[in-house]
């Protein structure tokens, strides 16, 4: 089976781990999700992936190509995108000049199909492409990062915290995506805080917290077991969880999600 896999990854900023000895299997065509509170090691490990950080020991290998190591655009052009938290725009760019930044190491064929791919996913996107990304609203500004990611027409993509900061209903405007992108056949790594979002999309699910995988498992498993996100704030920040034996979860988040940060 096709899959992005880290093994034994280790993180470490500041001269101290914050992800230790982390292994994660993203098949290609699923959602896999990773839950975890503030400061479990999420984001560090999204970064190790896409090249940002060195992992210090570990493996981060596709389809059984190594990547730990690699530059981030030479991840990038082997089928690995990465979403980073925070929604790191151009703000004075416009929405297209965004985008197209993201096509700088594509073959001028390979942009105008991705860019193409990229609005075909997002169309709300293309009534906006003259207009500053500081402009835009919180969930335009994350379909435009998305966007970003989509254009090298990934195999695989790490999506960190899809819904900080957003309103219920823009992150169910953003679910169909995400399932769009696992019907092509891309294989996803969804980071989030909270456990109604992720459950209702992936097939399989870990718990992060101290930079460590504290749980490994399939992602109706906690749907029907909520009491195996041990971790105080999981239980917190995802209120609406089901109840033992309830068939589903819902797709959006609390109300007012805190910040994230970890």
């Amino acid at each position: 089976m096709s899959a992005l896999t880290l093994s034994g990854l280790t993180v470490e900023r500041g001269g101290r781990p914050v992800v230790k000895d982390v292994t994660i299997t993203v098949p290609a065509g699923e959602v896999t999700a990773v839950l975890g509170p503030n400061g479990a090691g999420k984001s560090s490990m999204v970064l190790a992936v896409g090249g940002v950080l060195k992992p210090r020991p570990g493996s981060v290998s596709m389809d059984g190509m190594e990547l730990a190591g690699r530059r981030p655009e030479k991840i990038r052009a082997a089928g690995v995108a990465i979403v980073p938290e925070g929604r790191r725009l151009l703000p004075d760019l416009s929405v297209e000049d965004n985008i197209r930044v993201a096509t700088y190491a594509l073959s001028k064929q390979a942009a105008v199909e991705g860019r193409a791919r990229a609005l075909e996913l997002f169309p709300a996107l293309e009534q906006r492409l003259t207009v500053p990304a500081r402009s835009l609203s919180g969930g335009e500004q994350q379909m435009v990062v998305l966007a970003q990611a989509l254009v090298s027409q990934p195999k695989y993509i790490l999506i960190d915290e899809l819904s900080l900061g957003l309103a219920p209903v823009v992150v169910n405007r953003l679910i169909p995506v995400i399932r769009a992108l696992v019907a092509s056949g891309i294989g996803v790594l969804l980071i989030e805080q909270f456990a109604t979002v992720a459950l209702g999309l992936a097939t399989s699910a870990y718990v992060m917290e101290g930079g460590v995988i504290r749980y490994s498992g399939t992602a109706s498993e906690l749907r029907d077991n909520p009491e195996l996100l041990h971790s105080a704030y999981l239980l917190r920040g995802s209120s609406a969880a089901p109840a033992p034996g309830q068939a589903g979860v819902p797709s959006a988040p609390p109300a007012a999600p805190p910040p994230a940060v970890g």
